[in-house]
């Protein structure tokens, strides 16, 4: 892996492909949809056979892999023996190409780069509670997430069908160990479909310590209760959701929630802002409020982008209509907070250490 690019590709692509949907959103116009809808119409062929995850080589990361980018930790953290646990980890898009709606299982190049950059800044906050599974799939090309369009949900439907069949792989693989869940933006979309379709009502919900559904919207009223699993509404609960959405002050959600609005939820029910599902990670509660001296580390690259550290004390959040807001000094993570101040890029990176705590601590409740 090349190190010398590390957070800063992260920051880079989810800057594009966050940036293309609110120039979508708050412009408009058929040269902007143009310039973002995959060429063509949606063709399952095009992205490639369906994986199979018995082979190693569909994974990003998984238990025995050598090259596991799940194993790395910011200078000054101490790898010890990983807890008991299985962590099923989604990634969220990397492929930013418009040749077809869904990338191949193996992309190479920059798509591939940045996949596995994503696992080592994102999944790894986990490999202290276990054993971290991040599979391939054939992911939704960017565009399919600007447009409401048969096309674009057949799209999102083919990479769920590799997620849930990864997750199936996972499942027998675990044997009975304590599960934990976790993705970000398009992988997190694609965890709330699994959890309600793998998980909810099924006897696999109670080894579930925690699902970390972040950075995509859950309606507490519409989706919730169709999940399997309640929010965290302790800091030792078990079994339960935490979710958010990291915006400073002051806060503009439109342009990401305009679409979101009084769509349908899983209940049928319309969404609405004001019942987004908000769990602060640095309480680990439901709705709560943390000063920034609460923050045990956010995650800050060096100068040259080779590496990260942690930063304590400087980041605090309250949730507030459904988002998370920051506060503090907050430290210069890098140039890609999105219209609005919002920190969707760095929803994992701001609160690195207290996820990673927040995760030890359900594990230790759970046993």
């Amino acid at each position: 892996m090349c190190a010398r690019k590390f957070l800063g590709c992260i920051f880079v692509l989810t800057l594009l492909v966050v940036a293309s949907a609110f120039a979508i959103y708050q412009w408009g116009g058929n040269v902007l949809l143009k310039s973002a809808t995959p060429q063509g119409h949606f063709e399952a062929a095009a992205a490639g056979a369906g994986p199979d995850y018995s082979d190693p080589s569909n994974w990003i990361a998984r238990p025995n892999l050598a090259s596991s980018p799940a194993k790395w930790l910011p200078d000054g953290v101490s790898a010890g023996q990983p807890g008991s646990a299985a962590v099923f980890y989604v990634h969220p898009t990397t492929y930013l190409e418009r040749d077809r709606w869904n990338a191949p299982l193996h992309p190479g190049g920059d798509a591939e780069f940045r996949s596995r950059l994503f696992v080592q800044s994102q999944a790894s906050v986990f490999n202290s509670s276990g054993e971290i599974w991040a599979p391939r799939y054939r992911q939704a090309a960017y565009g399919a997430f600007l447009l409401d369009s048969k096309d674009a949900r057949a799209a999102l439907n083919l990479a769920y069908q590799d997620i849930a069949a990864a997750f199936d792989d996972f499942v027998r693989e675990a044997g009975d160990r304590p599960i934990i869940l976790a993705g970000h933006s398009q992988g997190a979309l694609h965890l709330e479909r699994l959890l309600r379709e793998k998980v909810a009502g099924k006897a696999i919900a109670k080894r579930i310590v925690a699902a970390y559904v972040v950075g995509w919207p859950i309606s507490t009223t519409a989706d919730l209760p169709a999940l399997g699993l309640p929010a965290c509404s302790a800091a030792e609960q078990t079994g339960c959701i935490l979710s958010w959405m990291s915006f400073g002050e002051p806060a503009n959600p439109d342009l990401v929630l305009s679409s979101y609005e009084h769509s349908a939820g899983f209940l049928g029910e319309d969404r609405k802002r004001q019942d987004m599902l908000c769990v602060n990670p640095l309480t680990g509660t439901k709705n709560g409020k943390a000063a920034p001296e609460a923050n045990p580390g956010t995650l800050v690259p060096n100068a040259d982008l080779t590496t990260a550290s942690l930063m304590h004390g400087r980041v605090g959040a309250q949730c507030e209509g459904g988002l998370l807001l920051i506060d503090g000094d907050i430290p210069a993570l890098g140039p890609f907070v999105l219209p609005g101040n919002n920190y969707h890029v760095y929803d994992y990176a701001l609160f690195w250490e207290a996820i990673r705590r927040d995760a030890e601590r359900r594990m230790k409740a759970w046993r």
